[in-house]
């Protein structure tokens, strides 16, 4: 993500949370964000700096020996913008559950993209997660909607009196849900009724957007914009321990911004954690505690992948780290300031987007390009390994189907 996108997403989280809370010092925070604005376009400028230098610049794409082909299977576009990347794709068997922001709720053939059904609701704020039967997603006004996976039918609505900026998690007892002012609900999967639920505290200061809750192993584990892991129990959402993944250690507010808007990843009993302006953290489950920590500012979740752990950083730079040692592997500045997206395992490599629409597929090993291909002339927001193809998302909503 460039300085300008972050900025974009403070001002309209700031602006949203001032005016829910009917703020008295709205005024001065008006004069702040123009003063943050003034900044961003005086850094612009770089008058102060060398010509040759801007520190800003994405970086310019270096020639490959291209060893992997990126092949398109099929694209299909929808109505909206998607510019928090929130909207993801969920699935079942061979179909493919979209959501865009207009309304639109669609199941395709993940095979040809061909439409099974299609519904609309009202203008919608995240995208769809399924299962166990149900599609779920979440509106602009707070109502979480659960579908019929087969026909598309409504089969509950549940209003949490909060934006849900994350896709939900589902189990065979509940649907797990995260609102933007951080609070979590446990709700019965069948008829949305509300089990439990738990508030966690909301910084005066966060980036608009928010990590969405994993359940393993009847626990669910979720990441808050205070910079903290929580874990609780499924059945009544009683809180079981908790951790910081970074602590604030600057003097002003925009210093300590550490959100933690990736979700967090369980493997081999340790759960890999990152935030912004923060770290990434692994904690053990058995200890309930965190035992390693690495200075790392990212949006997305860390990707373990042929025994290595490999972070996108907030400047799209790419580290690495053994998931053995924890010594640092191999880095790259290849794709530095080019707002990558996510990154995903497939087929034995990472995949990731970038803000031209390229695609890039990289040796985990070595960090060397093997692949490349532009698909959309916006930027990638989102990408999904499913089976033998991956799924990209960009900003204008269109989605592509992909083969390498």
């Amino acid at each position: 993500m460039n300085p300008q996108d972050l900025l974009s997403k403070l001002k309209l989280q700031i602006l949203a949370n001032s005016m829910k809370s009917n703020n008295i010092f709205f005024p001065a925070i008006i004069l702040m964000l123009l003063t943050l604005s003034a900044c961003s376009s005086m850094d612009r400028l770089k008058f102060w700096e060398s010509e040759e230098i801007d520190l800003d610049e994405p970086a310019k794409l270096l020639s490959i020996s291209e060893e992997k082909t990126i092949e398109l299977l099929w694209s299909k576009s929808f109505y909206g913008i998607n510019d928090l990347g929130n909207f993801q794709p969920a699935f079942n068997s061979q179909d493919i559950f979209f959501a865009s922001s207009d309304g639109a709720v669609i199941s395709m053939d993940i095979a040809n993209g061909n439409e099974n059904w299609k519904t609309e609701l009202n203008f919608l704020a995240s995208g769809v997660a399924s299962g166990f039967g149900i599609v779920v997603i979440s509106d602009i006004d707070g109502n979480v909607i659960a579908l019929d996976q087969e026909n598309g039918f409504e089969l509950w609505k549940t209003n949490v009196k909060g934006e849900v900026l994350s896709s939900v998690a589902i189990d065979p007892r509940a649907v797990v849900v995260k609102t933007g002012s951080g609070e979590l609900f446990g709700l019965d999967k069948d008829n949305g009724l509300t089990k439990w639920s738990y508030r966690s505290k909301l910084p005066s200061l966060t980036i608009r957007g928010s990590s969405s809750p994993i359940i393993v192993d009847d626990k669910v584990y979720v990441t808050f914009d205070s910079g903290r892991l929580g874990v609780f129990q499924i059945e009544s959402g009683f809180p079981l321990w908790d951790g910081a993944i970074s602590y604030v250690t600057g003097s002003s507010e925009l210093e300590n911004l550490i959100d933690s808007d990736a979700n967090p990843v369980i493997e081999g009993g340790l759960v890999f954690t990152t935030n912004y302006q923060g770290n990434l953290n692994i904690f053990d489950l058995a200890q309930k505690r965190s035992i390693w920590s690495s200075p790392i500012s990212s949006f997305f979740s860390p990707l373990i992948t042929r025994g290595m752990i490999i972070v996108i950083t907030s400047s799209s730079e790419i580290k690495t780290f053994s998931s053995k040692t924890l010594i640092e592997s191999w880095s790259s500045s290849d794709y530095l300031n080019r707002s990558l997206s996510n990154p995903v395992s497939f087929k034995g490599n990472v995949v990731v987007g970038d803000f031209e629409g390229f695609v890039h597929v990289i040796n985990p090993i070595n960090g060397i390009t093997l692949g490349r291909k532009k698909i959309s002339r916006k930027p990638i927001k989102t990408i999904i390994g499913r089976s033998n193809n991956l799924f990209v998302i960009d900003e204008a909503f269109n989605l592509y189907s992909l083969k390498i």
